[in-house]
């Protein structure tokens, strides 16, 4: 048999699963690919006029997904994320425009769609694309509330005249996936730029939000918290510290967090006390302790018993270095130190024995519907026990709504933060306004 038409059977049998008909979007097994329904959805695009695109979703953060879930789930999770695609392209596309879905082995999924010039444009395929994706998405973390999906798509068209049908789709494709990964690095470049500018020019926002004595309703502190420039991308907090962290950037971006939370301190007077987010990472620096006695000097008056260190971002303190070090010397300074999102993550009971914390934050996780969840109350007695085992007070986080309040109150919590108190405000001279 010709060794080239062996090739292009070969190629073509790489396309993987099709996924036809629309209304009920089944599988074809591999060995099927070479029948009509694609070959014959694409020639009819083509013999009315139409253009056929090419469509390519990339799931950019698979690697971290995987990461974050059990192996026994990963399997379970990536057939999600291809059933919801089916599901909401069944939605999203009209019968008229679709030619096929496929699961494209280790290269994203792919939908071919007929183009009418004159109902579709460019900006059309672009908001179909986005809105696949959203939908996509949402409905994964209704499923899976702890991962997020992030995706990149890239589209081109199959080209009529030059080639076979079967070789302008898999060139197409090729096409495609370069398009997506193209709209991936100029995302990433484009964040790296605004990161450098952010960083050299310390654009940076404080928020503010105050925590409060559950018994008494009173003020007793105020959390500070970062954000990008407003309307950026980097804006978001997670955006802002991930791209920070694998840049290799994270240390100077929080240091700079510091500089400005102690500015607007010292021009302020303000007096009452501040919690502030620091990594493990950034604590355990061995810079940090001396960069952080050269901001004090620089804004003298400033007492250090008024700051608390969030050991936050659910990191093992497990293998750095000057961690522990670092920590009893911001003690021997007069900070204090908060273990954050305890119940989450590695913040765990292990980590609060290590430090004895002045201070331990419930995380959200625990907290959400606790007045519906006995087991989640349990919890919340037991964390009370350990903090007082500890010596430590205890602060619970993202309260929601007065069932929420109810609980702590007569588990005796000490204090408390969250939108049903207030919510975070503008931190201006170092006055929540």
């Amino acid at each position: 048999m010709d060794c080239r038409y062996m090739k292009k059977v070969k190629s073509v049998m790489q396309w993987g699963k099709i996924i036809l008909p629309l209304s009920s979007l089944r599988y074809y097994p591999p060995q099927f690919t070479l029948r009509d329904p694609l070959l014959e959805g694409v020639r009819n695009a083509f013999g009315a006029g139409h253009e056929v695109a090419v469509i390519v979703f990339k799931l950019r953060n698979q690697k971290d997904l995987m990461e974050q879930t059990e192996i026994q789930l990963q399997s379970k999770v990536m057939k999600t994320i291809k059933k919801l695609f089916q599901i909401v392209v069944e939605q999203e596309v009209s019968q008229k425009e679709f030619i096929a879905l496929h699961d494209y082995y280790g290269e994203g999924i792919t939908l071919l769609i007929t183009v009418d010039h004159d109902r579709h444009s460019i900006s059309n395929i672009d908001l179909m694309m986005k809105k696949i994706t959203e939908e996509v998405a949402q409905k994964f973390i209704k499923l899976y509330p702890s991962l997020y999906p992030i995706f990149e798509e890239g589209y081109m068209f199959v080209e009529k005249y030059e080639y076979s049908i079967q070789d302008s789709i898999l060139i197409a494709h090729r096409q495609a996936i370069g398009m997506a990964e193209k709209r991936e690095q100029l995302k990433i470049n484009e964040m790296l730029l605004a990161l450098n500018k952010i960083i050299t020019k310390k654009d940076i926002n404080l928020l503010a939000q105050p925590i409060f004595d559950v018994a008494t309703s009173e003020i007793r502190a105020w959390e500070l918290l970062t954000r990008g420039p407003r309307g950026t991308p980097l804006e978001a907090p997670l955006q802002l510290f991930s791209v920070a962290r694998q840049t290799g950037r994270l240390y100077e971006l929080e240091m700079i967090v510091l500089e400005k939370m102690l500015q607007q301190v010292k021009a302020s007077r303000f007096h009452q006390d501040i919690f502030v987010n620091c990594t493990p990472l950034t604590l355990g620096n061995i810079k940090f302790t001396s960069d952080l006695k050269k901001l004090l000097r620089k804004y003298r008056g400033i007492s250090p018993k008024q700051i608390t260190f969030e050991v936050t971002e659910r990191d093992s303190i497990e293998g750095l270095k000057n961690f522990t070090f670092n920590i009893n010397v911001l003690r021997l300074m007069g900070f204090k130190i908060a273990v954050d999102d305890t119940g989450a993550g590695y913040s765990s009971l292990n980590t609060i024995t290590e430090l004895m914390p002045d201070f331990i934050k419930i995380d959200r996780s625990v907290i959400e519907n606790i007045d519906k969840n006995s087991v989640k109350e349990s919890m919340l007695k037991g964390l009370l026990l350990v903090a007082r085992e500890a010596g430590s007070l205890v602060v619970a986080e993202g309260i929601e709504n007065q069932e929420e309040a109810s609980v702590l109150s007569r588990n005796k919590v000490d204090l408390a933060q969250g939108n049903f108190y207030a919510e975070p405000a503008m931190f201006f001279d170092g006055i929540a306004t």
